[in-house]
């Protein structure tokens, strides 16, 4: 019987992670450890094209930590602080590798909306990505949530939301983080299964595509995350925006 603990489940060549067995909430290859194996995480991913070299990032669920150690690996330059309310969750961590914390990473056991409501520091990203066995948890989706991230974003930052594409309240969600940011791009991930909001407050300028598009080719050698697919993405949804 399903009791909605995280379990593991181990194929052939992958490990993931689950709340139930009807959605995979991460998932690892076993030769691969680094490499992002679900659509929706490079599609977040797509933040480094308006963020090249953030100093400080937070994420919100850790899951099986595979952004953790995506951004560990190929932004070492950056601090990362992630918020994940569940102990058994973290407990996980040593099976997919995640690195332990250090001057460069910190995991806290606490509530993401906790976190953004009594943080004081300022982060150039701020990734939301909670979610757990009934789907998107709803403290984590509240017109005050949203609030608090922008108000937890420095100068130049971005919020970047994965949305869980059948949820009944996506639109409604969305809408409450236009109430907060001043631009706000829809992107599809490339398995249909989510949808990631890039959002902006206001003074933060949302890079046109053309100027993205003349430093893509060192980016590509760099993040191996579809970044082409996700610019030209974002481009239809730029373009969405100019004729509405």
């Amino acid at each position: 019987m399903l009791t909605g603990k995280p379990f593991l489940h181990r194929g052939q060549d992958t490990l993931s992670l689950h709340f139930d067995l009807l959605a995979t909430q991460s998932q690892m290859r076993l030769d691969a450890p680094i490499e992002l194996q679900l659509p929706y995480t490079r599609t977040m991913m797509g933040f480094v094209l308006f963020h090249p070299r953030p100093a400080r990032i937070a994420m919100i669920g850790l899951g099986g930590g595979s952004m953790v150690k995506y951004c560990h690996e190929h932004l070492p330059r950056s601090f990362m602080e992630v918020a994940e309310i569940s102990a058994q969750v973290i407990a996980l961590r040593e099976q997919f590798g995640i690195p332990p914390d250090s001057e460069r990473l910190r995991v806290r056991c606490v509530d993401g909306a906790d976190f953004v409501r009594d943080s004081d520091a300022q982060f150039d990203v701020l990734l939301v990505d909670g979610f757990d066995r009934l789907g998107q948890s709803p403290q984590l989706c509240s017109s005050t949530f949203y609030a608090n991230c922008r108000q937890r974003l420095a100068p130049g930052g971005l919020m970047v939301v994965n949305m869980a594409r059948p949820d009944p309240l996506r639109l409604h969600r969305i809408d409450r983080i236009r109430d907060q940011f001043s631009t706000v791009l829809l992107v599809e991930s490339d398995d249909f299964c989510s949808q990631i909001v890039f959002a902006f407050p206001a003074g933060t300028v949302c890079t046109p595509v053309e100027r993205l598009l003349d430093c893509l080719g060192p980016m590509e050698h760099a993040h191996p995350v579809d970044l082409r697919r996700t610019l030209f993405k974002i481009r239809r949804e730029q373009l969405r925006h100019l004729v509405d």
